[in-house]
């Protein structure tokens, strides 16, 4: 039995309840006075390897330890309403220096009551990511599988509609920080945001398998786990996990049209799935309209507008590959690619030039990357979105539609929708607006900051 001392009011007691399982039993003592104490049990249980378990043996092996800890005030709080970050300015109490995805249990301050289990990772201001609120829990093979069957569960309308590509795993609005999981095709790609899921992955990854028909796995790392090359245990990014993968391209569906996404080397897992539905609307508005795409990237509204039946799509983007990509997806999709043209310019840049040269639209969409990766860029970013729904709207015709779009969690929604709208109606067009969208259903919004994706349709 291993005991270890939290400031004499914890302990650790290690216990050997049978030869399947170990019981790991945290108890809150008060110096001189054991009523008030709060106990959970936290199994390790082993289960039968899956079939596909054996093909993932040279994944690391790594066994997390387990951390007892107290908060503050202010993150107690935040923790009861389950949020799942807390910063590590918030930790006051520790039992020991904890490794990437050791089990960090948090206790609250008064009554030593369980307020929440997570994962510490040490190399991020976000020191442990929450995975479990409220009770004990068993963080093993049969819990991860009950979180990953929910997840495919509420992607179930998706699946039903003619499209093979979704994200299976969102991140903390799934139960799983600083994970996410795409699926193209017959191809997975995982993507770690974090260092936390190294000790799980051998046991997450065949799980995610055989919820679906995937015959090929590839690892995405973020740039911060790139840079902890030696944390890694040999990990890579683009690597390929299991099966194989014939070139880096992959083909997939999105209702009922054909895309390349590149799993190895794309943006990042290969493509962009949370704007799918304001695709498809795009192209339910496109029949007989000209349409200008602007942060065009690959040409998802152009080809959904092409095949809604377009007169004429222009792809604007600053990036002459993205556009190589914009003109592969077309011409998977239409057989005369004569309607579809390219500008590869800044977005700022050619607005002003098509306003100069007296070009209008039926439909414009603008769907800029994200302009404020942090708190203090903020105001730029509404800026930014100002100036760029002023100089798409001077080329809306009469009758027209202007779709905005934001992918900033730093700007709310209400804010961006404001700002749109205001700049709207400082041109003294008259106009209505039509609809707005949030993210689709494979992009559930679990806590606050895990809403990043608004979309306004205005008609003039």
């Amino acid at each position: 039995m291993g005991i270890f001392a939290f400031e004499q009011n914890i302990v650790f007691l290690w216990d050997e309840m049978s030869q399947l399982k170990e019981v790991l039993k945290f108890r809150f003592i008060k110096h001189a006075d054991n009523t008030n104490s709060a106990d959970f049990l936290l199994h390790n249980t082993h289960y039968p390897l899956h079939s596909t378990q054996k093909m993932f043996d040279s994944l690391p092996s790594l066994t997390p330890s387990r951390i007892a800890v107290k908060v503050k005030t202010a993150a107690e709080r935040m923790i009861r309403k389950e949020h799942p970050w807390v910063f590590d300015e918030s930790i006051v109490k520790q039992s020991k220096e904890g490794k990437a995805g050791d089990l960090a249990i948090i206790y609250d301050q008064k009554k030593n009551k369980l307020l929440a289990i997570g994962l510490y990772d040490p190399y991020s201001p976000m020191r442990i990511k929450v995975l479990q609120f409220k009770t004990g829990a068993s963080i093993d093979e049969k819990w991860f599988g009950n979180k990953i069957k929910e997840a495919f569960e509420k992607r179930q309308p998706l699946l039903a509609t003619d499209s093979n590509s979704y994200r299976f795993i969102h991140g903390e609005n799934d139960g799983f920080p600083g994970l996410v999981v795409d699926v193209y095709a017959e191809v997975m790609v995982i993507k770690l945001y974090s260092a936390i899921w190294l000790p799980y992955l051998k046991i997450i990854a065949p799980l995610l398998l055989d919820q679906t028909n995937c015959q090929t796995i590839v690892l995405r790392l973020s740039r911060q786990l790139q840079n902890l090359s030696k944390e890694m245990q040999g990990l890579f990014d683009g690597q390929v996990l299991y099966g194989e993968l014939d070139g880096e391209e992959v083909v997939f569906r999105e209702h009922g049209l054909l895309f390349t996404a590149n799993p190895i080397k794309g943006h990042k897992t290969g493509y962009f799935l949370d704007h799918r539905h304001n695709r498809k609307r795009v192209g339910e508005l496109s029949k007989g309209k000209t349409v200008l795409d602007v942060f065009a990237y690959a040409g998802g509204f152009s080809v959904h507008a092409l095949a809604g039946g377009a007169k004429e799509v222009i792809s604007l983007d600053i990036s002459a590959q993205a556009l190589e990509m914009a003109k592969k997806n077309v011409l998977l999709n239409i057989k005369d690619a004569s309607r579809h043209r390219v500008m590869s310019v800044d977005a700022f840049e050619g607005l002003e030039n098509l306003f100069f040269k007296r070009k209008k639209f039926d439909l414009i969409i603008v769907d800029p990357p994200s302009f404020a990766k942090k708190e203090s860029e903020q105001e730029k970013a509404i800026q930014a979105y100002a100036q760029l729904t002023q100089l798409a709207a001077r080329l809306v015709k009469d009758g027209g539609i202007l779709v905005m779009a934001s992918c900033s969690s730093r700007v709310s929604a209400n804010d961006f929708f404001t700002v749109v709208l205001a700049t709207i109606q400082s041109t003294g067009r008259p106009f209505r607006e039509l609809e707005r969208h949030l993210h689709d259903v494979d992009h559930p919004i679990g806590f606050p900051e895990g809403g990043y994706l608004k979309c306004i349709y205005v008609e003039f």
